[in-house]
């Protein structure tokens, strides 16, 4: 099984081929440029570096969100517009089970953070289930949502287990974590404390397997809360029928 991942979620834009257990290649880019400038051009690159036919892939995994919303834009786009021009199907990974799957098998609870400002994070946190022949999966002990940092903060204390942290959320609240975390944290170096289009692909293969697998035609990304032009939009109309 051949899969491309893509992931350009958050501050990161990273691409990966793996086929069945091995990582072919993978570019990662955190830095000032915006993904339409990065994504296609480093996919290009990899394709060439690998002598890769896009016709040869079984599916293409993308990080569905949540995140930025230009840079879930950009990813849908992307794997929307290979899936169809390729006729290939899409496998939506949610952007945090991605980002746990850094860590893959890992002891502690894993929580993602991305910060979704106005001092929110789109966070959750995942353990880590043994199951037969050495495979693990994601248990969802936090689903993924939008939360005011000191929530989450009080949700982690009150599963009282330890806690691993990563994501760009932690430089912008670790000041925070630092102050209101009761339980047992670490946070994860880099090379595992950002997105991976690796960890999009491996976990997009075992999604894959299990039949999820959509088409390019039905994929959505996954927002979990508007826009803030949307919702300065609305908030305008509550102040224009208040006014009337």
């Amino acid at each position: 099984m051949k899969i491309l991942g893509l992931d350009s979620s958050g501050l990161v834009a990273s691409v990966a081929v793996a086929e069945d257990d091995v990582l072919l290649a993978e570019s990662t880019l955190d830095y000032k440029k915006t993904h339409s400038q990065t994504l296609l051009p480093m996919l290009d690159e990899l394709r060439h570096k690998l002598d890769l036919d896009l016709n040869t892939l079984d599916a293409i995994a993308v990080a569905a969100g949540p995140g930025s919303f230009t840079g879930l834009r950009i990813g849908a786009a992307t794997a929307k517009g290979l899936g169809l021009a390729l006729g290939k199907p899409l496998v939506a990974v949610p952007t945090l089970e991605g980002l746990a799957w850094n860590l893959w098998g890992a002891d502690r609870l894993v929580c993602p953070l991305m910060d979704a400002r106005r001092n929110q994070v789109y966070a959750a946190a995942y353990a880590y289930v043994a199951e037969e022949g050495g495979v693990f999966s994601l248990q969802a002990m936090i689903p993924q949502m939008p939360l005011d940092i000191t929530e989450l903060l009080a949700k982690l204390n009150e599963l009282d287990r330890s806690v691993f942290f990563l994501g760009d959320g932690v430089a912008v609240y670790r000041g925070e974590i630092e102050k209101l975390c009761k339980v047992s944290y670490a946070f994860a170096p880099a090379g595992s404390n950002r997105q991976k289009a690796s960890s999009i692909a491996a976990l997009g293969a075992v999604y894959y397997r299990a039949g999820r697998a959509i088409s390019a035609e039905a994929f959505r990304p996954e927002y979990l809360r508007k826009s803030q032009a949307e919702r300065e939009a609305e908030q305008a109309e509550t102040d224009r029928k208040d006014g009337d």
